[in-house]
Formats: structure tokens, sequence, C-alpha cells
């Protein structure tokens, strides 16, 4: 069965991404590096998870640009749909509920889509062995 490595790096740039944030202070001469991080995981990652879970079929791939595209614009609708939740509960927004809700999100949204292009290889593999 093939691996899915995007998965594994999904992982490790959330974990990177809030190790960084949270050891690096902001005043540090390499201070750019939270910032380059957490851009690409707000604007890209929690689209691209949506993307994966999706469109994971083969008959329902999207071109490269498509996939780039979608991510963006799906980004930037979860971070603000989890912004408005933010502010609308309790816990309310700061720092640290932003990024502890969003990473929560990418590994949820990350996992669904693993398990889901498991069981449709599981299948498909079934299928062509029938």
């Amino acid at each position: 069965m093939k691996l899915h490595y995007w998965y594994a790096i999904i992982v490790l740039l959330t974990a990177l991404t809030l190790l960084f944030v949270y050891f690096i202070p902001n005043d540090s001469p390499i201070a750019f590096i939270n910032y380059v991080f957490g851009f690409v995981f707000v604007t890209i990652v929690p689209g691209y998870c949506l993307v994966n879970l999706l469109f994971a079929t083969k008959e329902n791939r999207l071109d490269g640009l498509e996939e780039i595209v979608l991510s963006v614009a799906l980004s930037f609708g979860i971070v603000g749909v989890s912004g408005l939740f933010l502010g609308l509960s309790p816990i309310g927004i700061n720092l640290d509920s932003i990024r502890i809700s969003l990473a929560a999100i990418v590994l949820v949204l990350a996992s669904a889509a693993y398990l889901r292009k498991r069981i449709l290889a599981k299948a498909e593999c079934s299928a062509h062995q029938a």
C-alpha cells in the first residue's frame, strides 16, 4: 500500500510551527522563522487538509494550480470561522486559543483525510482482486 507522505509532512509542519512559535522569542534574530511557518500554517495548511478530505479519489483529483488556489481560499474560510467561534465562546480570542484551535482543526482534518484515503485505497484494492 502506498504511503501518504503528505500526512506526515502536515503533522511535522504543525509540530514545528507550534514549537517555533512558543520557543523562539519575538525579539530574536531568527524570529522570521515564526512568520514564515505561521504564514504557511494559516494560509495553506487548513485548506490543503480539507481539499485532501473532499477530493480523495483519483476520479475527483484536481490540477496543481486548482488545488493551491482552493487550499488558500478554504484556509481563509476555516480560519475566519474558527475565529468567529472563538470570539463567541467563553474562551475568547487570544494568541494561544487561536494557535491551539487551528492546530486541532488541522490535525483533525488531516487525520480524517488520511483515514478516508486509506479506506478508499483498501476498497479499490479489494475491487481489483475480485
